[in-house]
């Protein structure tokens, strides 16, 4: 067991759904109760991950984070190194291959609100605010677990795009996917192995548990 790359890949997991949760739960209210031009092309753009091959979305984000780009420039100076092949570069990659999975259950969950409690909200002096905080946020509940579910389960099994954006640095980018492919290059089979099943039993009990949940909330489906 690769214990320095399966450590990175928790930490990017939280990470990633640490920066991605607050963000995933503005976007998809918006579209769950938003009627505008256009909508349509925004629900796919935010779906799009879930379709494009992880490497050429890897090479875009390569494209962009890179030497060469404007904004990996920027970074370079700020920061004296480069966005990518480093922990802020990956990071920045789990964010957008994790936004369906995080978008898409949030405005499942939202969706299903009836547009009357939320009017009884503000009918009964409750401000936008409050009436998210107490009473839309607690209604959304399973979307909200099933997103910081699937966001950090599949962060830890991602390959394409992490080896693309962060390569293969021990201790910087080097996640328990990459330590995967490292040990069947070296016949290391034993060790393939139990990184394998340990992720297979981590992926197996994440979706079981959001099935669960979402069985025991009618209203509510993924």
């Amino acid at each position: 067991m690769d214990w320095t790359a399966l450590i990175l890949s928790l930490k990017l997991a939280a990470a990633t759904v640490a920066v991605l949760l607050p963000l995933g739960i503005l976007v998809a209210r918006s579209l769950a109760w938003s009627a505008f031009r256009g909508k349509g092309w925004i629900e796919a753009a935010v779906a799009l991950p879930l379709v494009l091959p992880p490497t050429v979305l890897g090479y875009y984000l390569l494209v962009v984070m890179g030497s060469a780009s404007p904004i990996g420039q920027l970074y370079e100076s700020l920061f004296g190194k480069t966005l990518v092949f480093s922990f802020q570069g990956l990071l920045i990659a789990s964010i957008v291959f994790n936004i369906p999975f995080t978008v898409q259950p949030l405005q499942r969950a939202f969706e299903a609100i009836p547009d009357q409690v939320r009017e009884a909200a503000w009918c009964s002096g409750m401000s936008a605010w409050r009436t998210f905080w107490r009473i839309e946020l607690p209604l959304a509940w399973p979307g909200v677990f099933t997103a910081v579910t699937l966001t950090f389960a599949h962060t830890l099994g991602e390959f394409g795009v992490v080896l693309m954006v962060g390569g293969n640095i021990p201790g910087e980018t080097k996640t328990i996917a990459i330590a995967i492919y490292d040990r069947v290059q070296a016949f290391d089979h034993q060790a393939a192995g139990a990184m394998s099943a340990l992720l297979l039993a981590f992926s197996f009990f994440s979706t079981g548990i959001v099935y669960l949940i979402t069985h025991r909330s009618p209203r509510y489906r993924v």
